[in-house]
């Protein structure tokens, strides 16, 4: 069967003007009479908060400062409701939003947001995950830290365990990351008769016109979502950042209004990856064939929960690897700290667990004195495996294929540089 666009090379249709800077992102547009803003945003990790716009409202070119009391429902969140539009009794970690300034200028706008006056009452934060799962840690919100907890059990661990020749233990870690990508986050938006329609590079359009919607209280058919050139997201644009700050200034006072964040605030404004805490056990008989492995995942969600509950899950449905174990004990924790929040980034949770089971693997085999490669193969899936999680694998298994050719590429480049 002749395809058209498989087993062909396509141009992609956003290719050339990108190539040729031609492309346009939020940052580039523009509209005559728009206002600029700028967001006010927490200096501090947590502490409850008294806000004081008057001075800033006296500035000669400042058209309107929006806090909490402006927004009809003052929360968002993709899964949990746990985000403040704007603040109104306390902050959570640094960058959390207070106030939203609109002025004629950027530079007015920015000399209103230091005449903001904000006091701070701090309160102790907690940093550490493992000390946020603690009864007598500070609540970040008006619940228990621990946020989600999911549980994975196959066999009997302690019986497989016993029958282990070789046990490897150890505690891996990873670090938050940022997704950095090159265009920090800008908008505009405008009105529309009476629909307010937002301009941002966003990977959730449907989502950011139903938080639009809820937090205006505006039937939705009166949001519309406009997505220029993105600029890179990986992960970091699912979250609302300035899409609700701009859609309520529209809609309040019915100019086009454009916000554009500098790297510095991007940074503390969007998600991260979640850091990780594993704790692994992983056990094999003397023929190197795995028996159990037990693993204790603590995720560090930050302040808000964003799409913990999905990653942890994810982290521990993957915590195995790709290989058959028989007896499996799996926790992983959602957490929440005053850290910077966590939420979607490429691998989705699947992507740190490696770290640890690649590991453990490694050093299974090292004990029992067999090739690495070999070990894997020995127990890695394949037609017929059934996962931690009692998936049955009827189709495309490729993994032996693939661990064979990279074995092949290994041994042959070994090979080449023999004598040199």
């Amino acid at each position: 069967m002749e395809y058209k666009i498989v087993g062909h090379n396509i141009l992609r249709v956003d290719g050339l003007a990108k190539v040729t800077g031609k492309a346009t992102y939020p940052e580039d547009l523009y509209m005559e009479g728009m206002l600029y803003g700028k967001t006010l945003r927490s200096i501090k990790t947590h502490a409850y908060i008294t806000v004081d716009t008057k001075e800033a409202e006296k500035i000669d070119g400042v058209i309107k400062i929006f806090t909490h009391k402006d927004i009809p429902h003052n929360y968002y969140g993709v899964l949990f409701k746990d985000h403040e539009v704007f603040c109104s009794k306390k902050v959570r970690r640094i960058g959390d939003p207070i106030a939203f300034v609109v002025a004629i200028t950027e530079k007015i706008a920015e000399k209103a947001i230091k005449a903001i006056t904000v006091e701070y009452d701090e309160i102790e934060s907690v940093f550490d995950p493992v000390d946020a799962m603690k009864e007598d840690a500070p609540l970040i919100h008006d619940r228990s830290n621990i946020l989600y907890h999911y549980k994975l059990r196959r066999g009997n661990i302690e019986e497989a365990f016993q029958q282990c020749s070789v046990i490897v233990e150890n505690q891996y870690k990873t670090s938050m990351v940022d997704h950095a990508f090159l265009q920090p986050e800008a908008g505009l938006a405008y009105m529309e008769g009476d629909t307010v329609v937002v301009c941002a590079a966003t990977q959730y359009p449907h989502f950011d016109q139903l938080e639009i919607s809820e937090a205006l209280n505006i039937p939705q058919e009166k949001v519309k979502i406009i997505n220029p050139a993105v600029g890179g997201a990986f992960g970091g644009r699912e979250d609302i950042t300035l899409q609700i700050h701009l859609a309520l200034a529209t809609w309040v006072i019915g100019k086009p209004v454009k916000t554009v964040y500098s790297r510095e605030e991007s940074f503390v404004a969007h998600s991260k990856r979640h850091p990780m805490i594993m704790n692994y056990k992983t056990g094999a008989d003397a023929n190197g064939k795995l028996l159990a492995m037990e693993a204790n995942i603590i995720g560090d969600t930050g302040a808000y929960a964003s799409w913990a509950i999905n990653i942890m899950r994810k982290a521990g449905v993957h915590a195995t690897g790709p290989y058959e174990i028989p007896n499996v004990k799996v926790d992983s924790y959602a957490v929440y700290t005053n850290n910077p929040f966590a939420g979607a980034m490429r691998g989705f949770g699947a992507a740190q667990v490696p770290i640890a089971h690649e590991q453990q693997m490694d050093m299974l085999a090292e004990k029992l004195k067999i090739d690495p490669i070999t070990f894997r193969l020995n127990n890695c899936f394949k037609l017929g495996s059934t996962t931690a999680t009692g998936q049955v694998l009827e189709e495309s298994v490729p993994l032996i294929q693939c661990i064979e050719a990279v074995r092949h590429k290994l041994n042959s480049k070994a090979n080449d540089t023999e004598g040199v």
